[in-house]
């Protein structure tokens, strides 16, 4: 006889026979379940069926046991390329001082660091042709492509910047050789993000979109808190001499290993499911990007609108600050203290992001994303204030502040964006939206921040550009529609 699971329960197993219209029902005595059926004959007896207990499946998210295996070695290798990603930014904003030093003629210690900051930059302003390049690609020929060739890019430019000679030895040649290292990975990761945010999402449960989409947002501030504990790390155990001249280019340099490790994940994990239906169905268009333009301008401008705090919220407060505190701030903070409070803020953040999405898939994603909104508004001039006491503790209140703010919207931030777009589209919608202002706004936040202190003599005017981003964000969440719980266009 052949069966047909029906449905699972903690206990048992309900089956019904699938030759013919039976009815049927279900006891379930002690550690046993009893299946009746009968054919709608009269003049046949009840059958029995005997089964033991089965392991309890979750019904809140529709996985099967090996499906839920599946999804986590997709999680990780959708989400390794972030960790490398942020490690190197994080890394860059740490080591800008020392970086500054060694690539630029020392006459002007402040503008040595604005042009560093300004190659940082750099790096953001070609996001948006990345953007283009890996949206095209990632629509065109699948997810999985464009995120193998993007973490590719990304591991030899970075293991590039640690290798190269400094000014003292090459001059000139050494800005413009590490701006073209920054040019290169600004191109891998104008594609990586967005890319890891539809991957993973796409191969999400309805139900659980934001918890699975949130690994991507996961992965940065591992990536992030990754940087902040191997800078603190360096700078704690080699004397200041060596870090100068040699250590800074150590953690550079162990970022080839992610990357190796994220392609080696990335080949042996399956198309998304979404991309995949859409190309059996024809549905996948010839240039991706003019169709986002003209069709999705709307969900476009949207996504720069929303990402507006995502981006200064987390370059400002994670990556620029333990400069502030220890180059700019009165009483200054020694560097490793900074790095270990920005540390400390990271563990929060990693803590309440997957927390903040498992809220973000019951209540929705526009209550999340104003709640971040609101929160990074309210207290970025107050944490300013409380930071210029140049203490410790100081410093740890307000990372932690920060991060707080930052989990509302990390959690929710990728299921938001992706479901603002069609699957022929959503790759390429999604970059153009999001690089726009990442390159805008976000990268150029270590910029802007130190050219308004230096422009204003005022070191607590970057909170004011964190309270613009959070105004942004806020009138942007008013639009979006509610997606949670339904299926992917």
């Amino acid at each position: 006889m052949s069966y047909q699971i029906l449905s699972a329960y903690p206990w048992f197993v309900e089956a019904l026979h699938c030759n013919a219209p039976y009815e049927a029902s279900v006891s379930n005595r002690g550690c046993v379940t009893q299946i009746w059926y009968q054919p709608r004959s009269p003049n046949q007896n009840f059958n029995t069926v005997t089964m033991k207990p089965t392991p309890p499946l979750r019904q809140n998210d529709g996985l099967t046991a090996p499906n839920r295996v599946n999804l986590t070695r997709t999680v990780v290798a959708g989400a390794v390329g972030n960790v490398l990603e942020w490690y190197d930014f994080g890394l860059f904003g740490y080591f800008a001082p020392t970086i500054a030093r060694q690539m630029f003629p020392p006459e002007d210690h402040l503008a040595a660091l604005l042009q560093t900051f300004g190659v940082f930059a750099l790096g953001f302003m070609i996001r948006p042709l990345g953007g283009f390049l890996f949206g095209y690609v990632g629509d065109r020929t699948g997810r999985k492509r464009a995120l193998e060739l993007s973490v590719l890019l990304m591991a030899i430019s970075t293991t590039l910047l640690g290798l190269l000679p400094n000014h003292a030895s090459i001059g000139l040649a050494a800005p413009i050789l590490l701006t073209l290292a920054r040019l290169f990975q600004g191109l891998s990761v104008g594609g990586e993000f967005i890319g890891s945010m539809s991957f993973l999402a796409e191969h999400a449960p309805p139900n659980r979109r934001a918890f699975i989409g949130s690994w991507s947002a996961f992965s940065v501030f591992i990536g992030s808190l990754l940087a902040s504990g191997v800078a603190a790390l360096v700078i704690g155990l080699l004397p200041a001499a060596q870090v100068e001249t040699w250590g800074w280019r150590l953690p550079f340099l162990g970022g080839s290993l992610l990357g190796i490790v994220g392609l080696w994940l990335r080949r042996g994990v399956s198309e998304s499911p979404n991309f995949v239906t859409e190309k059996q169905q024809g549905g996948l268009v010839t240039n991706p990007i003019a169709t986002a333009l003209v069709n999705d301008w709307k969900a476009i401008a949207l996504t720069f609108g929303l990402t507006s705090v995502a981006t200064v919220g987390l370059y400002l407060p994670f990556v620029w600050l333990p400069t502030w505190l220890s180059q700019i701030n009165r009483p200054a903070l020694p560097q490793q203290q900074a790095l270990e409070a920005n540390t400390i803020g990271l563990i929060l953040l990693l803590i309440l992001t997957p927390l903040s999405a498992m809220l973000s898939d019951r209540v929705g994603r526009r209550p999340m994303l104003l709640l971040s909104a609101l929160t990074f508004f309210l207290f970025a001039y107050p944490t300013f204030v409380l930071m210029t006491q140049g203490t410790f503790t100081s410093a740890v209140l307000a990372s932690l502040i920060f991060a707080i703010c930052q989990s509302f919207f990390a959690g929710s931030m990728a299921a938001a964006l992706v479901e603002l777009f069609p699957t022929h589209t959503r790759y390429s919608g999604m970059a153009i939206g999001y690089n726009l202002c990442v390159a805008l706004m976000g990268g150029t936040t270590p910029l802007i921040a130190t050219w308004l202190i230096s422009f204003t003599g005022n070191k607590l005017a970057p909170a004011y550009y964190l309270m613009i981003a959070a105004a942004m964000t806020g009138a942007a969440s008013l639009y979006l529609k509610p997606g949670h719980g339904r299926s992917l266009r």
